[in-house]
């Protein structure tokens, strides 16, 4: 039996406030930091991992019929229904005090994502939405923008040096809008559902499954086109896809100079 969504936010943002109470406490004064690999951006510090430990014995006390599959710990996604969960997306800017970080969370039931939550703990602001429900910041309704490409803010996470073909395309974006990236999926997202950014694409990108299933149901019900490259589709397991307005997914995906022609 699937639970309503309403129990859903009843615990779930409370859980998401009482971890953000301790992530705001050191929002820029964390003590710990480690390097995952070898790059100053990707870091962990002991609080992403208190916090997914935290949410996931919660989530599992609040519903134990639900798996969990964290950042950090790993878990189970292969189940009918589970909580994908990024405790700290934007672990550096975390470290560094900037205001680019949040805690995301994404139930997943029967391969589509059903309900989500980006948490900005800075602000204290909630990015939630429902399947076929609409999405909301805090008790607001938000709608994507309907900014054509020339006018837009649009975020493209690309790996430059894995293919030339990738180097091409974010130049030839960049002559068409104005491209700008927070290296932090869960913040744009929430901009883009919100209207404030105009589109993020991944293509070949760097995040994985946990960076990027919340922000696809927050920008499709905020009246957004979610779409893998290359088809009308979305599946949130395939990574390269396209979030934006109406009007610039026709850009992009129609015509003799589309950059992200549909097959």
């Amino acid at each position: 039996m699937v639970v309503k969504s309403m129990d859903y936010k009843k615990i779930v943002f409370p859980l998401l406030s009482e971890a953000g109470k301790e992530l705001k406490k050191q929002f820029g004064n964390v003590k710990n930091v480690h390097q995952k690999v070898n790059t100053y951006v990707d870091v962990v510090t002991d609080l992403d991992t208190e916090t997914e430990k935290f949410l996931a014995t919660q989530l599992r006390k609040a519903f134990p019929s639900i798996e969990f599959f964290g950042e950090e710990f790993g878990g189970d996604k292969d189940g009918e229904r589970f909580w994908l969960c990024d405790p700290i997306d934007g672990t550096a800017h975390f470290v560094r005090g900037l205001p680019f970080c949040t805690t995301m969370l994404a139930l997943v039931e029967d391969g589509n994502v059903a309900f989500s939550v980006i948490y900005d703990f800075v602000k204290g602001d909630f990015y939630w939405a429902e399947k076929g429900k609409g999405a909301w910041k805090n008790k607001e309704q938000i709608h994507v923008s309907s900014r054509s490409l020339k006018e837009g803010y649009i975020s493209f996470e690309t790996n430059v040096q894995k293919r030339k073909e990738n180097a091409q395309k974010y130049l030839e974006l960049n002559s068409k809008t104005v491209l700008l990236h927070f290296i932090s999926a869960g913040f744009e997202y929430a901009m883009v559902a919100s209207g404030r950014l105009d589109a993020r694409i991944s293509s070949d990108p760097f995040g994985k499954i946990w960076d990027f299933a919340p922000g696809s149901l927050l920008v499709a019900e905020a009246g957004g086109v979610v779409a893998n490259i290359g088809s009308k589709g979305y599946d949130y397991r395939n990574f390269d896809f396209i979030a934006t307005n109406p009007v610039i997914y026709r850009e992009l995906t129609e015509g003799e100079n589309a950059l992200f022609p549909t097959k």
